[in-house]
C-alpha cells in the first residue's frame, strides 16, 4: 500500500467534499464493524490503488480527511461487518460500493455474477456470501469541485397557476428535436441549447419536467435481453446527474454541464422540475445486486420484513422500498433535495409513487416526518412539490390526500377525461368537477385549484399518438407484454 497523508477528517457533512486544501470523506453505517476508503487512478484501473482504513467514525459516521486528494479522483468504499441475510444484514467487503452521497459517477457496470453479495445459483440463494472482487466492473464515484459561474442566475418563482409543464425525457427529446445541433442530440447540452429553448418557447411552455436524471442503472436482466431501462425509474445516485446525458464527459463534467443547461433555460424564462425517484433503487429485492446501499447498511437503508428481515417490503413493484423511517435514509434525501435546489438550481420536484414516501407501520401518514420535515424547512417549502399520489401498496390511491404546499398529478382527471371522451355515459358531471379545478377533492383541506396538474398521458402507458387510435397499448418493442407503466387506463376509442 502506498503511504498517503491523512487525517481524521469530520463527520458532516456526508460524501466527499473539496475543501481548497484536501478532500474530507464521511460515509454513515450504523452497523459497520469497519469501513475501507479505495481509491483508483483511472478508470482502466480492475482493482484499487490505493486502499485507507477509515479508522474514525463519530455518530454512526465513518470520516477522513486526506490532504493530497483533489476533485477528479475516482473512488469507492468496502464496508465490513456480519454477512446474515436472515437477521437484515448483507455487508460483503468483497464488493466495491458506490457511495450513497457521490456527486458524479463514473462508467457504467459491466455485469457478472461478482456484482451480486451472494454466490448466484447457489443451493441457498442470498444465505451463501461471494467472496470475489467485483471492482472491475463496478462505477466509480468521482469528487467534485462545486465551483460554477452562474451569471447571476435568479429563481424564477412562477406561480403554478400559471405554469404551463412540459414533460420531457432528456435524451429522447434532443435526439428528435431537428432544432437541436447534431452533436448535442441526447445530452444535457442539448436541451439547453438555443434551438430546443427556442421551441419551447415556441409551445408556450413555462416548465420542463424532466424524466429521472439522477445517476441510475440498466438492470442485468435488461442487459442480457438487449433492452435499456430507457425512463430511469432505477436509481442508484440521489445527488448525481446521470452521465450518459452529458456530452463533456463522466469525471464530473456532466455536473457542469447540466448546470449550464438550467442556466441557459432559466434565462430563457423556463424552470427546470426534476422527476425525483427516493420510493426505491436499483438494487432490487434480496436477489438483487450489491451496489451502495444494500452493502453499506441494509437494516438502516431498506424497509425489511419485521418477521422475516432477509427480505424486503415493496410498496413500489420494484423489489425494495427505500427506509425513511431511519433518521439517516431520511437525511439523505433531504440532503439530495436541498442539493438539486441549492448547488444546481432546480426550481422543483414531482415524486415518483409518492405515497411511498409517507408510509409507516400503519400506512401512508399526513403527518409523516418526510411532509413535516419538507413543511418547515425554509428551502424546499418554497419549490414547486408536485406529488404522484399513489403507490402499489394497499391504501396507496392518495389522489386529493396530500397536504398544503402538495400539487398533485391529478390521475382522475386524466380518467374522467379519456373515459369521456370515448363516450362512457354519466360521466359528465364529474368532467364539470375536472375542468373547474376538481374542487371535491382540493377545495376543503387549505389547497387551491391549482394543486391539481390536470394531464391526459404522461410517460406511463401510453404515448399520446397510441392513445388515440388504439383500444390497448402497443408497447410490443419494449419487450415487456404490454406491462409496463400505468395498466388501469382507459384509451380514447378512436378506431384503428
Amino acid at each position: 500500500m502506498t503511504p498517503v497523508k491523512r487525517w481524521l477528517g469530520f463527520p458532516y457533512p456526508l460524501g466527499a467534499t473539496w475543501l481548497g486544501d484536501g478532500v474530507n470523506f464521511a460515509l454513515y453505517s450504523e452497523h459497520a464493524t469497519s469501513v475501507d476508503l479505495c481509491l483508483f487512478d483511472n478508470m482502466e484501473s480492475r482493482q484499487e490503488n490505493i486502499r485507507i482504513p477509515m479508522t474514525e467514525h463519530t455518530d454512526q459516521v465513518w470520516h477522513l480527511f486526506l490532504p493530497d486528494v483533489r476533485p477528479g479522483q475516482l473512488y469507492g468504499y468496502r464496508v465490513s461487518g456480519p454477512y446474515d441475510p436472515k437477521h437484515g444484514l448483507r455487508f460483503n467487503s468483497s464488493k466495491l460500493l458506490l457511495d450513497p452521497y457521490a456527486k458524479a459517477i463514473a462508467g457504467r457496470i459491466e455485469w457478472g455474477d461478482e456484482m451480486f453479495g451472494y454466490v448466484v445459483g447457489g443451493e441457498n440463494e442470498d444465505l451463501a456470501r461471494d467472496f470475489r472482487d467485483d471492482a472491475w466492473g463496478m462505477p466509480k464515484a468521482v469528487v467534485i469541485n462545486n465551483a460554477f459561474d452562474w451569471r447571476g442566475d435568479n429563481k424564477i418563482a412562477r406561480p403554478l397557476a400559471e405554469s404551463i409543464v412540459y414533460e420531457l425525457h432528456v435524451k429522447g427529446f434532443t435526439k428528435l428535436c431537428p432544432n437541436v445541433p447534431e452533436e448535442l442530440r441526447g445530452t444535457y447540452a442539448g436541451l439547453g441549447s438555443t434551438g430546443a429553448i427556442e421551441y419551447l418557447k415556441s409551445l408556450g411552455v413555462t416548465a420542463v419536467e424532466l424524466l429521472p436524471v439522477h445517476a441510475h442503472v440498466n438492470d442485468k436482466a435488461l442487459i442480457d435481453r438487449g433492452l435499456t431501462n430507457y425512463w430511469g425509474y432505477n436509481s442508484i445516485g440521489f445527488f448525481a446527474p446521470d452521465a450518459k446525458y452529458s456530452s463533456s464527459g463522466d469525471m464530473g463534467q456532466q455536473v457542469n454541464e447540466f448546470k449550464s443547461m438550467v442556466r441557459n433555460l432559466h434565462a430563457a424564462g423556463i424552470e427546470v422540475i426534476l422527476d425525483v425517484v427516493y420510493n426505491h433503487t436499483a438494487e432490487g429485492n434480496h436477489l438483487g445486486a450489491t451496489l451502495a446501499f444494500r452493502g453499506v447498511d441494509n437494516i438502516s437503508y431498506y424497509r425489511l420484513l419485521p418477521h422475516d428481515p432477509r427480505f424486503y417490503l415493496d410498496f413500489t413493484g420494484t423489489g425494495n422500498t427505500f427506509n425513511l423511517l431511519n433518521t439517516r435514509a431520511l437525511q439523505l434525501v433531504m440532503d439530495s433535495l436541498r442539493y438539486w435546489v441549492l448547488e444546481m438550481h432546480v426550481d422543483g420536484f414531482r415524486f415518483d409513487l409518492a405515497s411511498t414516501l409517507a408510509r409507516d407501520a400503519n400506512g401512508v401518514n399526513k403527518l409523516h416526518a418526510f411532509f413535516e420535515i419538507i413543511h418547515q424547512d425554509p428551502v424546499l417549502s418554497q419549490v414547486k412539490l408536485v406529488a404522484e399520489p399513489w403507490d402499489v401498496g394497499a391504501g396507496g390511491y392518495q389522489v386529493g390526500n396530500f397536504p398544503v404546499l402538495w400539487a398533485e398529478w391529478n390521475g382522475k382527471y386524466r380518467d374522467a377525461l379519456r373515459s369521456f371522451w370515448k363516450g362512457d355515459e354519466g360521466k359528465i358531471g364529474e368532467v364539470a368537477y375536472r375542468l373547474t379545478g376538481s374542487p371535491d377533492l382540493y377545495q376543503h383541506d387549505g389547497r387551491r385549484p391549482y394543486a391539481s396538474i390536470n394531464f391526459v398521458t404522461a410517460h406511463d402507458g401510453f404515448t399520446l399518438n397510441d392513445l388515440v387510435s388504439y383500444n390497448e397499448k402497443h408497447n410490443e418493442a419494449n419487450g415487456e407484454n404490454n406491462q409496463d407503466g400505468d395498466n388501469n387506463n382507459h384509451s380514447w376509442n378512436c378506431g384503428a
